[in-house]
């Protein structure tokens, strides 16, 4: 009966499916709390365009749109399959998030703060680390300092960094965690990746969802719409692994034949190349030698003597008697 306890449903499957009711934002905001490094909590969750659950819909970006106690943003993404222009479909979203929560004619200090966190199961890149963190910030090009902006809030005027205003980008490349777990962080990390929790965790959102994340405390109903997910992300896997391997097997046949054909092409170009030069100095050669021997029959009939013609010409006196 372990075996049957130990298994815990994909992150994606319940950030699509049970985090979305307030009985379980204990588990997302742990997740949060250990990502973003401060403590979280979730007050609502915020409607997405992205918050799709048609069948259809299962290899988009499956994401939650949540606010926190702070009046900030929180975007969580998970994306299954690699997406070439990705950087700029988060940049995008974030956009996008910002303005839908500010109306025409409304003060800018009502502009949310968005965090936007994106679980990757795809190599977005190089890089060595699974955990990547970016923000804008102004940094002095000569004095180094980080700038820090003037800005009215409650009839006062305060000092606030940008990062206190603008997006957090946070990127996790779930295939790149191999260590142990040992940290909340890398626990976390785990789970993501093997769908491995620890039963004696103590990390923020982990001990609960030892209870709410099991395989078989979901209906027969519930577990065969999983069971399909599944297949579906491994079908999709399959078939762009596959894609893959022939493009790469296509483009290994077309190199040799291109090789060939250029080899080819080189190969008689070179040819006639030579033949050309050594024709030409052959003929000037053969021209050169039979302008000699015209002027040695010239020397001879004008009475010279063939040692005489011979010193004048280079000619040996065979090819003068000849």
């Amino acid at each position: 009966m372990k075996e049957l306890q130990d298994r815990y449903i994909r992150f994606d499957w319940a950030i699509k499916r049970l985090f979305r009711q307030k009985a379980n934002f204990g588990v997302l905001e742990g997740f949060l709390t250990v990502f973003l490094g401060e403590q979280i909590h979730i007050v609502e969750m915020l409607e997405s365009e992205g918050n799709q659950q048609a069948e259809d819909d299962k290899f988009n970006r499956v994401d939650i749109k949540a606010l926190n106690s702070k009046g900030e943003i929180i975007l969580i993404e998970i994306q299954n399959t690699r997406e070439l222009y990705y950087l700029e479909r988060i940049l995008y979203g974030v956009a996008k998030t910002i303005t839908e929560h500010i109306h025409l004619g409304e003060a800018y200090y009502k502009v949310k703060k968005v965090y936007s966190i994106s679980i990757l199961y795809f190599d977005i890149g190089r890089g060595s680390d699974y955990l990547y963190h970016g923000q804008n910030r102004f940094m002095g090009v000569h004095t180094h300092d980080e700038l820090r902006v003037n800005v009215k809030e409650h009839n006062a005027i305060v000092t606030r960094l940008p990062a206190d205003i603008f997006p957090e980008y946070i990127l996790i490349r779930v295939n790149e965690f191999n260590k142990v777990a040992v940290t909340p962080l890398e626990e976390w990390m785990c789970y993501l990746k093997d769908g491995i929790i620890r039963p004696d965790t103590t990390a923020p959102g982990l001990s609960e969802a030892l209870e709410k994340l099991k395989y078989y405390s979901m209906s027969p109903a519930e577990r065969h719409a999983y069971d399909e997910h599944l297949n579906a992300i491994m079908i999709q896997n399959d078939v762009l692994d596959s894609a893959k391997l022939e493009g790469r097997i296509e483009g290994r046949i077309e190199g040799r034949i291109e090789g060939r054909a250029e080899g080819m092409a080189e190969g008689l170009a070179k040819g006639k190349a030579e033949g050309i030069v050594e024709g030409m100095a052959k003929g000037k050669a053969e021209g050169k030698t039979e302008g000699l021997l015209e002027t040695a029959r010239r020397m001879l009939a004008d009475g010279l003597s063939v040692e005489m013609v011979s010193r004048y010409t280079g000619l040996s006196e065979e090819e003068i008697n000849r």
